[in-house]
């Protein structure tokens, strides 16, 4: 058990909040850094797996996320011809087993409001370096801050901190390929405990997400989803709004009204995923968690739930082992075998629904339903699914 320690956390997202909230209630004395003036939630709505539903029932946070989301219990994709390509039930992998559709800012809140000295959080404050030694941090503005005797740096795929150490990463290069996304209400979407997908090929792919309330609007709402080429997603104007239209008309006439009200580009937000691989997620006294030491294409809807899983790993090995070294070796070494694992899935997965390699969406159309019956592999498919694939062997 270390005694108490002087942490800096650098981000508040999801990975910066709970790392905040487990610290925190180890007796560590914490330093939040935000970049942010205001903190609040970036990204699209988001599925929570049986992983990260788990950390956040040990955080006695499960009644309010329930209260907020929506319950899923089948993701179900097809292609253009209606020929099923997924089809995935929470309940074959476990009796009671479900995901929950939630939003970013409904995530935000629940974890915000549980964190005791939220109004001592530095916010815009952006910390771009280690000083004097490692154990201090410098910011934009030249200021330091420390020195501490933990620095864990939860400051997401853009991470200035990992970026100020290019030693450690192994692999950084952002996906071709992108999408645009907003919510939407879903009063009158049929499909409401189903996360639901249409592909034309692997050039586009569509998706609605039951995610529950808003923490800014009363109502039930839906994440929607357009997957384009990564330049489109940077230059999606007013002629890619309309032919988008146009293709969720031709892809997914049932989702078509859903759109009526969305007339201007700008009432859709743009999303670049990057692919993030570090030689180690610790060096010294800095620990990255989160995007911050595995960004990855979203295509397994991983991304939360990886990041509420390292803030429980690294407090339970700082809990359980005595010196820092120790308990960043204990951390690695829990986290290795799961991350790599999901990351190398997402980058051999993502060209089958999200690329101008179209021979592949054939083989995928034809293969992956057979392969989802044999009884081995539809297992282990439901294993990825849910976020419990701890190795490649179990």
């Amino acid at each position: 058990m270390q005694g108490s320690l002087r942490i800096a956390i650098v981000g508040y997202g999801v990975a910066g909040q709970a790392a905040a909230l487990l610290l925190s209630a180890q007796g560590h004395r914490l330093s939040v850094f935000e970049q942010a003036p205001v903190p609040g939630p970036v990204g699209a709505g988001f599925l929570l797996q049986p992983t990260g539903l788990g950390v956040l029932a040990r955080l006695g946070l499960s009644e309010q996320v329930l209260a907020r989301g929506q319950r899923i219990e089948r993701l179900y994709g097809c292609n253009g011809s209606g020929r099923p390509v997924m089809d995935m039930r929470y309940a074959e992998h476990a009796p009671g087993c479900f995901g929950l559709g939630l939003t970013r800012g409904s995530l935000f809140t629940v974890l915000r409001d549980a964190y005791a000295d939220v109004s001592r959080i530095h916010t815009g404050v952006c910390i771009e370096a280690l000083a004097d030694g490692g154990d201090v941090l410098r910011d934009s503005a030249g200021n330091v801050h420390g020195p501490f005797d933990l620095i864990v740096a939860a400051d997401g795929a853009h991470s200035r901190l990992r970026q100020s150490m290019p030693a450690l990463t192994k692999r950084q290069s952002i996906y071709p390929w992108g999408a645009v996304w907003c919510l939407l209400p879903a009063e009158a979407w049929p499909h409401s405990t189903q996360l639901q997908q249409r592909y034309a090929g692997t050039r586009e792919m569509i998706g609605l997400l039951p995610v529950g309330r808003r923490a800014d609007c009363d109502g039930r709402w839906l994440t929607f989803f357009f997957s384009l080429p990564g330049d489109q997603v940077d230059a999606f104007d007013q002629a890619a709004l309309e032919r988008m239209h146009e293709r969720v008309a031709a892809v997914w006439p049932e989702a078509l009204p859903l759109l009526a009200g969305i007339q201007s580009p700008e009432q859709l937000h743009r999303a670049r995923y990057r692919d993030v691989v570090l030689r180690a997620p610790a060096q010294g006294r800095v620990v990255f968690i989160g995007d911050a030491a595995h960004a990855m294409s979203p295509q397994l809807g991983q991304g939360v739930n990886m990041a509420l899983l390292d803030a429980e790993a690294l407090a339970e090995a700082l809990s359980a082992h005595q010196g820092i070294e120790a308990a960043l070796h204990a951390y690695r070494r829990r986290r290795r075998h799961h991350l790599a694992v999901y990351q190398g899935l997402s980058r051999w997965l993502t060209p089958l629904f999200q690329s101008r390699r179209d021979s592949l969406a054939g083989l995928r159309d034809l293969g992956f339903g057979p392969l989802a019956r044999l009884p081995l592999a539809r297992g282990q498919m439901l294993k990825i699914l849910t976020g419990t694939k701890k190795a490649w062997w179990r």
